[in-house]
């Protein structure tokens, strides 16, 4: 369930207020530290000599080795806690944390400074070459690719962002350089509070509007991000996407630094020529100043050389690394948990995972998808994710499934919402066409549809933000000789 009405003002959290200087953060209490996000904060925190500790609500391989890292860990999330988490310390929740559980109201009653996820991360920033990614498409991937080409032209950088890095297998790291790359999520209005060097913004779409309400609000918050670009900083702007070209153009016209990035003929780095086979692509970067720069990437689909054009672009004009050099670092890059993820092989049936779930997403990844499957068929496998979504965004997904050979739709994934009568996947299966299409609400269901047609050659794309993830490992199991 959220907690505020949809206007966009995220009630729990001033994301004006000034944030602490990590010199004077002694002790912070993590609560739900096992998270992917927040056993991040948790690391970054120990990286800088803090005192932390932490709660979750059941062990985990994740609790240890913070344990192992020196994290004091507690399990269960109780009132009691609260009265162990010293004095000095600041608690640090994400938005998944209610109101009502009962740590953060005893820690609330307590009267200790709570900070959101992204707040903390804003204190472990301060004073770095920080680069924020935003966008309703391509974040993780792009902050991943911009991690990974720092690292390979020796610049060290640390990071935070929503899934572990191939060859690094890990979503967040400490590095000796001075940079900072973050993901930088607009979903609760969080993003505000970093004030980076460079920022990123791949889009600006309708998503999240149970937060927003409106287009207009989401389009002002994105603005709001925009605006907290350090003095003399850099925006780095997606020219094929209206919104955020749009959002260039209204930052060119306050006088600051702009530079955009695509295939649109006016980009100031202009993408061509682009094609692929499986996880090999390219594409020639034209930058503004003349010339051609081959780019070679090992992630599939047209969608990676944009995201990689953002980050040549956002590297080479934002921290004055030479684009001859950037362009190269890229090919480095070979995927992130949940992008057009391989998870295996069984019975000549392959299978990959992607985390898309809004139309934007899901087009590129079934895209990318049908370029993959050398032969046989496509067969997606998606949850829609929220019934705000699902209501809004229902023919737009259901589009993007129309590209593959057979969809299977299940039932709406809640997260945090409440039901809404008359919004189930049947609204997006519905409106699928060409497409062999079943609605299969439930896990199982799911699963058996897909037994019931997949035969060798065939690639299973399954596709979603909740648990369609845990259908892939079933699926191989069962194939399995």
């Amino acid at each position: 369930m959220t907690d505020h009405t949809p206007d966009g003002v995220n009630r729990r959290f001033d994301f004006a207020a000034q944030l602490p200087a990590l010199a004077d953060i002694r002790a912070a209490h993590l609560i739900a530290i096992g998270g992917s996000g927040m056993s991040g904060v948790a690391r970054l925190l120990l990286a800088a000599g803090v005192r932390v500790s932490g709660s979750d609500r059941a062990e985990s391989a994740v609790l240890d080795e913070l344990r192992a890292a020196g994290a004091e860990v507690w399990v269960g999330q109780t009132a009691e806690n609260a009265q162990r988490i010293p004095e000095d310390a600041v608690v640090v929740v994400s938005s998944a944390i209610a109101e009502d559980n009962p740590e953060l109201a005893a820690v609330r009653a307590r009267g200790l400074q709570v900070l959101h996820r992204a707040q903390a991360l804003g204190v472990l920033m301060a004073g770095r070459a920080a680069l924020a990614v935003a966008g309703a498409n391509g974040k993780t991937t792009t902050s991943a690719m911009a991690t990974v080409a720092l690292r390979t032209v020796g610049a060290d950088p640390s990071f935070a962002i929503g899934a572990p890095i191939a060859g690094i297998g890990a979503n967040s790291g400490v590095g000796q350089g001075d940079s900072f790359v973050v993901e930088a999520d607009e979903s609760d209005g969080s993003f505000v509070v970093y004030h980076p060097q460079v920022a990123i913004v791949t889009s600006v779409r309708d998503d999240h509007l149970d937060f927003y309400g409106t287009s207009e609000r989401l389009q002002q918050a994105y603005a709001d991000f925009a605006d907290t670009i350090r003095d003399g900083g850099l925006l780095v702007a997606c020219a094929d996407d209206p919104g955020a070209a749009a959002l260039a153009a209204r930052h060119r016209e306050l006088g600051r630094r702009v530079v955009t990035y695509g295939w649109t003929a006016d980009a100031d780095l202009r993408l061509v020529d682009e094609g692929g086979t499986g996880f090999d692509w390219g594409a020639t970067l034209l930058p503004a100043d003349g010339g051609r720069i081959p780019l070679r990437i090992k992630v599939p689909g047209a969608h990676n050389l944009q995201n990689a054009t953002g980050v040549a672009l956002a590297l080479s004009e934002g921290f004055g690394l030479p684009l001859e050099n950037v362009v190269p670092a890229l090919a480095e890059f070979t995927g992130s948990a949940r992008r057009l993820e391989p998870r295996g092989e069984a019975g000549g049936v392959r299978v990959i995972d992607d985390y898309a779930h809004n139309p934007d997403k899901l087009d590129a990844a079934v895209r990318a998808g049908l370029g993959l499957r050398d032969g046989g068929r496509l067969i997606a496998v998606f949850q829609p994710h929220l019934f705000s979504r699902t209501q809004h965004a229902a023919a737009g997904l259901a589009a993007a499934l129309s590209l593959s050979d057979v969809a299977i739709v299940l039932d709406v994934y809640p997260a945090r919402e409440a039901p809404v009568p008359g919004v189930t996947g049947a609204l997006v299966a519905d409106q699928v066409t060409d497409a062999d299409v079943v609605y299969a609400p439930t896990l199982d269901e799911a699963l058996q549809a897909v037994l019931d047609r997949a035969r060798p050659g065939d690639l299973v794309l399954t596709l979603g933000a909740g648990d369609v993830t845990t259908i892939g490992p079933r699926l191989l199991a069962t194939l399995a000789p």
